[in-house]
């Protein structure tokens, strides 16, 4: 039997392999999420040093997604392929580099299970099929931006970008909504934001949003249509108001510290884009208009 109808014909295996192949992914979202941002750091410094008409940097050691190879940040001891497997390796080196016995971050586990077990929502929620691959694959890239976010107040244009033009290429096939509804939601998820930022900047002087934060709309807008905006607004808002008080408290930080949107949006638009019809639904029933 080929493997594509044995998923069909057992969920459950279908369920446990996205499991597996996410616990994989959080793998590799772990390097993604810790190189990419320095990668681009070291394009921008060059792009600079060129438009500014300075000397030419020594060339520097390559670095990349591939190159090095992983290493343990403490002591350099490259990371063999048994110390690799997701979660596996965490647990049977309890947690401690087996060179130097230096602490390995809890987030690497961590975003491995998320991965995983997002993984395997996604495909027992959409069931064997295109729309559970896809969904699978924006999953992805909304935890690897999440991260990077939360940590250096960054969207890539790399990760945004692509995501959005696959958003509108799977709507084209109509597999979550009609097209027309997929740019009209990339349109307004694009415009919406960015209104908020000017008329922030026109009242206050300052920049309220990223310019990332409008990117990053317009690819929920083109993955669920304009009709997913509405919710992703509200929930994003709602949980990042919530979430942004705890952490400044946490922090004993003052309200100008700035708090990466990003993540609060790309939770938000995921969860409306799985469950939106439910929730707005049941939010017309408990007003009483349905």
């Amino acid at each position: 039997m080929p493997l594509n109808e044995y998923l069909s014909l057992f969920p459950l295996a279908f369920v446990i392999t996205a499991l597996v192949l996410g616990l994989l992914v959080g793998s590799f979202l772990n390097v993604l999420v810790w190189r990419l941002p320095k990668m681009l750091e070291r394009e921008w410094r060059v792009q600079a040093r060129d438009v500014l008409g300075l000397p030419i940097e020594t060339p520097q050691p390559t670095y990349n997604l591939l190159l090095p190879h992983s290493q343990c940040p403490h002591c350099a001891q490259p990371i063999r392929a048994w110390e690799n497997i997701p979660l596996v390796s965490y647990l049977l080196l309890r947690g401690r580099c087996s060179n130097c016995a230096a602490p390995i971050s809890k987030r690497y586990p961590l975003t491995e299970l998320a991965c995983g077990v997002l993984s395997a929502f996604v495909a027992w929620h959409f069931g064997f099929g295109w729309t559970a691959a896809m969904l699978l694959l924006l999953t992805w890239g909304l935890l690897a931006m999440s991260l990077i976010d939360a940590e250096h107040q960054l969207l890539p244009d790399v990760l945004v970008l692509p995501l959005l033009w696959l958003g509108l290429i799977v709507n084209s096939f109509e597999l979550l909504v009609p097209l027309l509804d997929a740019v009209w939601g990339a349109v307004a998820g694009y415009l919406l934001l960015w209104s908020v930022f000017w008329l922030f900047k026109l009242i206050t002087g300052k920049d309220g949003i990223g310019h990332g934060d409008f990117k990053l709309l317009a690819l929920l807008g083109a993955w669920g249509g304009w009709q997913i905006l509405p919710l992703t607004i509200l929930l994003s808002s709602l949980v990042g108001a919530i979430i942004g008080v705890i952490l400044l408290r946490l922090r004993d930080a003052k309200t100008s510290t700035p708090i990466p949107f990003g993540p609060f949006l790309a939770i938000a638009g995921w969860i409306a884009l799985l469950w939106g019809g439910q929730i707005t639904g049941f939010y017309w029933q408990f007003v009483g208009l349905q």
